[in-house]
């Protein structure tokens, strides 16, 4: 990548053969070959949506965003997503391209809570979990069992007894802050989970559910369960040992202490 620019090289490190990449991977490496190829960001993201029907937003440059207005208000208000170059926004667009009905709720939420309360120097329950949601969820469709034994961090049970119940379950990424992250995977790296209930593991199926059945009394709850993603059966080869589930400063027991560091980065064939 010499030559390129670093936002411009970033989106060049992306390894689109990544098994949790695979839901994303039809949009987002065309998408990333236009940046690479010099289209700047928000443009290249404007033509990848005129190809959907009634699409909620056009991406503008951050600089577009006026002094001391609250980014989710500018959405809400104008329609225009403030952009910047480099990783993290552009997974924010991406997503926005798979989810747009989604994205839209969570900026309707945001904008409500903002309406009520301002902006505050601490967020509430609610907003707090809004951005949770959006920066760092992660969408699993699950049978019982594993949904159980997620919530009660049983991690034998859920990856080792289950192990083959994960072929009737689908974990889709959602946050862009954590695709970001991935990028460079590391052990340690651990999802927000929202149980999705859809009628098909489709994207456009998932995001027309997802859309209706977020509220902000569901979101206040903080309906998520914590997930290390390198867990996940089939997303890295190192996983398959059962051993791999034994380092308790990642794979933690409800009643550990506070979360440690992001750990070694981590090769997984």
């Amino acid at each position: 990548m010499n030559g390129l620019p670093a936002a411009v090289s970033a989106v060049g490190d992306i390894d689109w053969t990544a098994p949790w990449l695979a839901p994303w991977r039809a949009a987002g490496e065309a998408l990333a070959q236009r940046v690479r190829d010099g289209e700047p960001q928000p443009e290249a993201l404007n033509l990848a949506a005129r190809s959907l029907a009634r699409f909620p937003v056009r991406f503008v440059p951050q600089s577009e965003l006026p002094t001391g207005v609250a980014y989710e208000q500018h959405i809400f208000d104008t329609g225009r997503v403030p952009t910047r170059d480099g990783l993290h926004d552009f997974f924010n667009g991406l997503c926005w391209l798979q989810f747009p009905l989604t994205k839209t709720r969570l900026n309707e939420l945001q904008a409500a809570q903002i309406a009520h309360s301002g902006i505050q120097p601490v967020r509430g329950p609610t907003r707090d979990s809004l951005t949770v949601f959006d920066e760092n969820a992660a969408l699993l469709q699950a049978p019982d069992a594993l949904w159980d034994a997620l919530v009660r961090k049983d991690w034998q049970r859920l990856f080792v007894e289950l192990r083959p119940l994960w072929r009737e379950a689908q974990l889709l990424l959602f946050g862009h802050a954590l695709l970001e992250k991935l990028v460079s995977p590391r052990k340690a790296i651990t999802a927000h989970v929202y149980r999705a209930q859809a009628a098909s593991h489709l994207i456009a199926d998932i995001d027309t559910w997802l859309a209706q059945d977020l509220t902000a009394d569901k979101l206040a709850a903080k309906p998520f369960a914590h997930l290390p993603v390198m867990g996940v059966p089939g997303w890295c080869g190192a996983n398959e040992d059962p051993a791999f589930y034994a380092d308790a400063s990642v794979f933690r027991l409800p009643q550990a202490g506070p979360a440690g560091s992001a750990g070694a980065a981590l090769e997984c064939p």
